[in-house]
């Protein structure tokens, strides 16, 4: 457009200072996000859709999604308005994953908030069923640990769920190897899929540092998943640590981390940056048919690895 000399306030939602900026730009481009830290290592929406684009069978074949958030915690949306925009995505499976009472700033559940949603989602499963609809709604967690790796939650509750999710929500700008704190998490026989492993944010927190070869190790010999937060501004694991993980032949978790039924559209940031790190797709859980996901979960509270 600015090369024919068109206005860039014809675009959608870009008025005249916007555009000013853009022009800008074009006419001498901005240093590279690349070289500024709090930015580095996140993929564009255009470079998404171009990935994707030409792997299509990822976006067609994948079956769920492995973190949501309901106003049970600090979603935006009730359990069954978010389960109906699962179901309008063609998911088999989605995990409710509202956070627990360790995160009181995030309203965490406790143990019988927890257990009246697991009752809640059971009766949505059913009147999925009876509806013929394909998506069932898996009772999960994002169970808070602490810097130790230690869960907040009874051990009676978590045993009503099929998927524990574990993550840290603090002590995240340290910037001490936290190696530790990484072998402990993906030890923790308690916990399924360590969430947004490095807890980074796009120009807010660069997120912590481990030796990472030695915790994808533990990770693989523990059956324990790491996760692709597909939030775009988490992005964590990034396609760099992915690779590493790949190789060292770990599970591999997506979810959207979706707080909004239009937010469960970020999928695609997830199954991209599988995609640029070469990662195997029966690695990846989001994969398994339902029956096998679950079998999974069973198999690792069981000492299993696989299903």
């Amino acid at each position: 457009m600015a090369a024919e000399g068109r206005t860039l306030t014809e675009l959608s939602a870009v008025g005249p200072w916007t555009a000013r900026l853009v022009e800008g730009w074009l006419e001498k481009p901005p240093e590279s996000v690349e070289a500024i830290p709090l930015r580095s290592g996140f993929l564009t929406l255009a470079e998404v859709r171009r990935t994707l684009a030409e792997h299509p069978e990822w976006r067609r074949d994948v079956r769920g999604d492995l973190q949501m958030h309901t106003t049970y915690s600090d979603g935006r949306a009730p359990l069954r308005e978010m389960a109906d925009a699962a179901a309008s995505h063609g998911h088999e499976y989605v995990a409710v994953t509202d956070h627990s009472k360790g995160l009181p700033i995030a309203n965490g559940m406790s143990e019988d908030r927890l257990l009246r949603q697991v009752e809640d989602i059971d009766a949505a499963n059913a009147e999925l069923e009876g509806g013929g609809a394909r998506l069932r709604l898996v009772r999960s967690i994002e169970m808070n640990l602490s810097p130790e790796g230690e869960g907040d939650m009874d051990l009676g509750a978590l045993r009503r769920l099929d998927l524990v999710l574990g993550a840290f929500h603090s002590k995240l700008r340290v910037t001490e190897d936290q190696s530790d704190r990484y072998l402990a998490a993906v030890r923790n026989g308690h916990v399924d899929i360590l969430a947004h492993p490095r807890g980074r944010r796009w120009n807010h927190r660069l997120g912590l540092v481990a030796d990472w070869p030695r915790v994808f190790a533990a990770a693989r010999e523990s059956g324990t998943a790491l996760e692709i937060d597909a939030y775009p501004d988490r992005q964590d694991l990034d396609v760099g640590l992915l690779r590493m993980a790949g190789e060292a032949g770990c599970w591999i978790s997506i979810g959207t981390d979706a707080h909004r039924p239009e937010e469960l559209g970020f999928l695609e940031f997830g199954l991209a940056a599988a995609v640029r790190a070469g990662l195997p797709r029966e690695r990846v859980l989001n994969f398994l048919p339902r029956d096998r996901l679950l079998a999974w979960t069973r198999g690792k509270h069981e000492g299993r690895e696989s299903p």
